[in-house]
């Protein structure tokens, strides 16, 4: 439901309604992992604005390497090559990982993102993805079991990396969201995929905080997040910059 097509040079972006974050925009893991496609290798993308929905967008490679995601003239988000290390706990069970999503905060009435593609509970089966990662008993780690469906294959039938993107963003989210206690949006994400994944394969997705000097009461936070077989082989995995919401009164950044 992603259109792309050359215009004057410029490929062209619309992200259908399907795939929203918060109301009216997209969701990020998934607008990252697309402008992700436009650079070789391992990519960095930092969302300057809301990605819109349904909306053609330029994607505008630069001479000095970054890729411009542009939309009504605004730069809405830049992509670049990066390196990547991440050190990577080991994968829960299926089991571990589908009853720590019982205790999903996302559940809770007060979500701020409900109809989220990825994490939104009011989104049915086959439509969303319902990743809901929960607290691992004893750790900081949040997990959720995902089986892909047949609709995000690719011609080749493997699982398209936009959405591999897209599963590595919000358990990132609530291992932020979890620990402050207050709504956060995505802000920057680099992922490294290493395998592919098939529709239908049963996989476990994992979110942890990376924890730095500065208070919980800071707007910008960070997390990582893995995706793994059932059976705890890698596929991908990702690091992430969230901001708390201004209204939820966390200090700004300097």
């Amino acid at each position: 439901m992603t259109s792309l097509q050359t215009v004057s040079s410029l490929e062209l972006i619309t992200i259908h309604h399907r795939f929203c974050g918060p109301p009216g925009s997209a969701n990020g893991g998934y607008a990252c992992g697309m402008l992700a496609g436009f650079i070789d290798g391992i990519a960095e993308v930092t969302l300057l604005r809301p990605p819109p929905l349904d909306v053609p967008m330029d994607v505008d490679p630069r001479p000095d390497g970054e890729v411009h995601l542009l939309g009504d003239g605004e730069i809405i988000a830049k992509a670049t090559s990066a390196s990547f290390d991440l050190e990577i706990p080991e994968a829960p069970t299926w089991d571990e990982a589908r009853e720590a999503s019982k205790s999903y905060s996302g559940f809770n009435d007060d979500n701020a993102f409900p109809t989220c593609f990825v994490c939104g509970p009011k989104r049915k089966a086959g439509d969303g993805l319902q990743i809901f990662a929960g607290n691992l008993a004893g750790t900081d780690h949040l997990a959720a079991p995902w089986i892909p469906g047949a609709d995000l294959a690719d011609e080749n039938g493997f699982v398209k990396p936009e959405f591999i993107w897209s599963a590595l963003d919000c358990p990132g989210g609530y291992a932020v969201i979890d620990r402050v206690k207050a709504p956060a949006v995505l802000g920057r994400m680099s992922a490294k995929i290493i395998n592919p994944l098939r529709p239908g394969q049963p996989c476990i997705v994992m979110g942890w905080p990376i924890l730095s000097a500065k208070s919980k009461k800071s707007r910008k936070h960070f997390a990582a997040t893995a995706l793994f077989t059932e059976e705890g082989k890698l596929i991908g995995s990702a690091k992430a910059t969230w901001f708390v919401l201004d209204s939820a009164g966390f200090e700004s950044e300097d």
